[in-house]
């Protein structure tokens, strides 16, 4: 099987009846930070938060009779698992799914729950995939490839025709990138609706694997890193998937993590939607490289929605340190009775909400006369941030901002 529109219009057909059409629209707000006309593809509304459901359901509806009464198995530890276990659940399709030992326990549990048999083995990716492919044999069951698969390929393709429809204006599509499978179906189906469009691709800059082997460089040379964007945390491109980026998508770009953990916190205050560090990419990236995307109409897709909620709180928290909202700031007092209290009063005074305060005495101070207060401050934003460090220092205060 080769992807095609033709096989991506057939996908559509098939999965239809089972997926959300989820809404592709413009965000008011983020189009107007951004200097361009930005498109939000909510695929964080499919039942299990991921656009992985589309390829997943494609593929188990081209199994043989046989092949659905063996039953499926797939490598996994985030999105095309849940979307497996749900659909095969769905279909009456025994699925087994293999998950390294350091997975989360809340993925773990999350799949599981969708009907799924889960074993873990493997700590390292090599590890895991011998395990599965070795099991699959043995038990006779069929493995389903996360993104190097043409059926799977072919349903997530089917993304693009729901956004040329709904905005046939488009110039830009810009698609989060891990082993190549989104963008893969994606840049064939908008290729062949609308040749005039770009397809833009973004990897986190701790994983760029497929813009390395893009641009020419070494596509092996990606350390192991810690990233908030674990879904498109692929060390190895498909085969597939990189011969189809290489026909059809016009670039490669990165962002930082600064700028992925800025787009999820954009998204949950502006949109009001809770999205994974893949799903923010391709908004961070039109923030990142606004410059290139002025006066045009672009879109993007919110890819997925299971993010850790300790990670988002870290994240929304982060992002409130980064826009000033909470600070914090370090004062030097006299080590005298009623100093702490009037310094707690000027706080209150200037309508600022103190959420931790340390008193020290023994380090840090410039004399023994003095003492060191840390608070951790409620703010505005920026401009108050500078009226208290002002208000400390008239004060007569040693006051400073701590990062």
């Amino acid at each position: 099987m080769t992807v095609s529109i033709d096989t991506i219009h057939l996908a559509q057909a098939r999965i239809a009846p089972s997926i959300v059409r989820t809404p592709f629209e413009r965000s008011d707000t983020l189009s107007a930070l951004v200097g361009v006309q930005l498109y939000l593809k909510r695929e964080n509304q499919q039942y299990t938060a991921s656009f992985k459901e589309r390829g997943a359901l494609n593929r188990l509806l081209d199994l043989t009779p046989k092949q659905r009464a063996d039953g499926v198995i797939a490598m996994s530890a985030g999105n095309h698992a849940q979307a497996l276990a749900y659909h095969g659940r769905r279909l009456g399709i025994p699925t087994t799914i293999v998950m390294p030992q350091t997975t989360p326990n809340f993925k773990v549990e999350q799949t599981r729950a969708h009907g799924a048999q889960v074993m873990l083995h493997g700590v390292r990716f090599d590890e895991t995939q011998a395990f599965t492919e070795e099991l699959g044999r043995r038990r006779n069951l069929t493995l389903i490839h996360p993104f190097d698969d043409p059926a799977v390929i072919a349903g997530q393709g089917t993304l693009a025709v729901e956004m040329v429809e709904d905005v046939p204006t488009i110039d830009t599509l810009i698609v989060p990138v891990g082993g190549g499978g989104l963008i893969s179906g994606v840049a064939v189906a908008a290729k062949a609706l609308l040749p005039t469009i770009s397809i833009i691709g973004v990897q986190s800059e701790r994983y760029p694997s497929a813009h390395h082997a893009f641009h020419g460089l070494d596509p092996s040379d990606v350390p192991d890193h810690d990233t908030v964007a674990d879904g498109i945390a692929v060390k190895s491109p498909g085969t597939l998937t990189m011969e189809l980026i290489r026909r059809y998508v016009d670039d490669m770009i990165l962002v930082s993590e600064d700028d992925i953990e800025q787009a999820i916190f954009m998204l949950a205050e502006i949109e009001k939607t809770v999205v994974e560090g893949a799903g923010a990419a391709g908004v961070a990236a039109a923030i990142r490289h606004k410059d290139r995307f002025q006066e045009q109409t672009v879109g993007t897709i919110l890819c997925g929605g299971n993010i850790d909620m300790m990670t988002l709180s870290s994240v929304l928290q982060r992002g409130m340190v980064r826009s000033h909202r909470l600070v914090k700031v370090r004062v030097e007092v006299p080590d005298i009775p009623g100093a702490l209290g009037q310094v707690t009063q000027l706080i209150g005074e200037l309508r600022s909400n103190i959420m931790e305060i340390n008193h020290q005495r023994t380090f840090g101070a410039s004399s023994a006369r003095a003492a060191i207060v840390d608070m951790v401050l409620q703010l505005r934003g920026e401009e108050q941030a500078e009226e208290v460090l002002d208000a400390l220092k008239a004060w007569g205060l040693d006051a400073r901002l701590i990062h």
